[in-house]
């Protein structure tokens, strides 16, 4: 079995790579399974990727999960969401205390079941003290509100920020570096309401690779990629 292929370059791999994981309800439809069956294919996906980003060097991975648009989706289905996120979470934490993994999860926590923010709150303490790799799942994110709720706080302070550092320590990621680089599987090519303002200088990646099809070799691609690009940053 011949080795997966490698990032070719370690100075330019990406510190910070984000993921919308776009995929998953169309890959059980295509073998005629239920649309949970794709969401627990994409969580195999994920704990692969995580590997691999740890492997080659990325400190922080970001996966867009569960979106404030989620909601509208057919109850059943998001019922299945929030028990897979807390069941995963729930098992994984031996293997994150193990590999040194740090868990962050971004979102509102308001309107969240109070199943979920305990889970929430229980694993971010419990791995709070790692120093790995930083997995940052999006849950109940939009980052339309996001922003929006930063500029609450700004009003209620009566004080505006005068530095764009200033603002990004009222949001969601604070203390989180922006991604170098966004990967957005299944093909469709839009950001989805997802970290608008942190990607403002990210690469983006598109792949017509379903997500739970989303593995090392993929993401290893997808580096390659990046690698070959030259980020300006609106200069020469």
């Amino acid at each position: 079995m011949s080795k997966p292929p490698q990032a070719q370059d370690a100075a330019a791999i990406p510190r910070h790579i984000a993921v919308i994981m776009d995929g998953n309800g169309r890959w059980a439809k295509k073998r005629g399974l239920p649309r949970m069956f794709g969401h627990r294919e994409g969580v195999k996906s994920l704990e692969e990727v995580l590997r691999a980003c740890d492997s080659i060097g990325v400190r922080w991975l970001t996966v867009y999960a569960f979106s404030t648009e989620n909601w509208s989706r057919p109850e059943d289905e998001v019922q299945g969401i929030m028990g897979l996120f807390c069941d995963t979470l729930d098992r994984k934490r031996p293997d994150f205390m193990k590999e040194n993994v740090r868990l962050k999860v971004l979102g509102s926590r308001a309107g969240l079941p109070q199943k979920v923010l305990a889970r929430i709150e229980e694993n971010e303490a419990a791995l709070s003290g790692n120093t790995g790799i930083t997995l940052c799942i999006a849950f109940n994110y939009g980052s339309r509100r996001e922003l929006l709720e930063a500029a609450a706080r700004c009003a209620a302070s009566g004080k505006a920020p005068a530095t764009e550092e200033e603002f990004s320590s009222l949001l969601w990621t604070c203390g989180i570096p922006d991604p170098e680089l966004l990967i957005r599987t299944s093909g469709e090519q839009r950001l989805s309401n997802f970290l608008l303002w942190q990607c403002a200088y990210s690469e983006f990646y598109f792949t017509e690779t379903l997500w739970p099809d989303f593995r090392r070799e993929q993401l290893l691609e997808a580096v390659r990629c990046y690698q070959a690009r030259v980020r300006r940053f609106g200069g020469l």
